[in-house]
């Protein structure tokens, strides 16, 4: 068998240097300015002040852009070589859900489909032998924060740094292996979090589509968002914690899920983990 080894475009799980976004330098650099400018320029507040308050403004803009990169890296598609095999990665938020979890991954197996599991370190902590078979089964685990709370996105640096720390230590306490990609809650991700990743080594993901079966009950309409244009190389996002119900009271990612794998073997394409993604083979 091959040696799997990570791609060190996207190497994740140890420590990296933190390099800002251009949009993070910008703001630094205005921020900087601002200051000289008051000192030197005093009757130039309002315009100094307006100058910065636009500046903020953008930033709390890009927090509601989940897949937009101006705020740093950002995982929307898979890499070249993923694409290239005709790979597709399935993710699954918010869980794990002892009635839900262990569903999706029965109809994985029934479709010899791999998928990446971001859970919400608190959520597995309760719940470690369904975790530990999500691993054992072949799927990866991922970080989605460790309360999974709404305010995440408004956290200042120490409190984020404690979240996400705290979800990596509870995922590999769980199973014994560091989660390599992290996912905001709801996708909304703060300026101030790419810091706190390299400090982890964790790679930001969002997605190529989502389903928005956290709240859309239709499962043919989230179906129809997740296989419209469907493509190697794409990132497709379900939730098996929290997600809707259907009229007849099902889970909406158990309604769309075995179709979805229908149609991504129908495409002959291939649903992977993402650290199986994103790794290159080599002899």
């Amino acid at each position: 068998m091959p040696e799997i080894a990570v791609d060190a475009s996207l190497l994740a799980g140890v420590p990296r240097r933190w390099r800002p976004a251009p949009l993070i330098r910008l703001s630094f650099a205005l921020h900087g300015a601002g200051v000289v400018a008051l000192v030197l320029l005093p009757q130039w507040w309002l315009a100094i002040l307006g100058t910065l308050a636009a500046n903020h403004l953008l930033l709390s803009l890009t927090v509601l852009w989940p897949r937009g990169k101006l705020l740093g890296p950002n995982l929307t598609r898979l890499p070249r070589a993923a694409v290239q095999r005709g790979e597709v990665s399935i993710n699954f938020d918010d869980g794990p859900d002892p009635q839900v979890t262990p569903q999706v991954l029965d109809l994985l197996d029934r479709h010899h489909a791999k998928a990446s599991f971001f859970c919400v370190g608190e959520r597995a902590a309760r719940h470690p032998e369904l975790v530990r078979d999500i691993i054992r089964r072949g799927h990866s685990v991922e970080n989605h924060s460790h309360r999974h709370s709404p305010a995440f996105s408004f956290y200042g640096l120490l409190r984020l740094r404690r979240e996400v720390e705290a979800g990596q230590a509870a995922l590999r306490a769980i199973t014994g292996h560091a989660p390599l990609f992290f996912r905001a809650p709801a996708g909304f991700r703060s300026p101030l979090l790419d810091p706190v990743l390299a400090r982890c080594g964790l790679s930001y993901t969002s997605w190529t589509r989502r389903g928005y079966d956290s709240i859309d009950r239709n499962p043919a309409q989230v179906l129809a968002r997740l296989t419209r244009n469907l493509d190697a190389g794409d990132v497709l996002l379900l939730h098996d914690g929290g997600g809707a119900r259907t009229a007849q009271d099902q889970p909406v990612v158990l309604a769309v899920l075995p179709a979805l794998l229908e149609q991504i073997a129908a495409r002959g394409l291939k649903p992977v983990s993402l650290p199986a993604a994103c790794a290159a083979t080599t002899p």
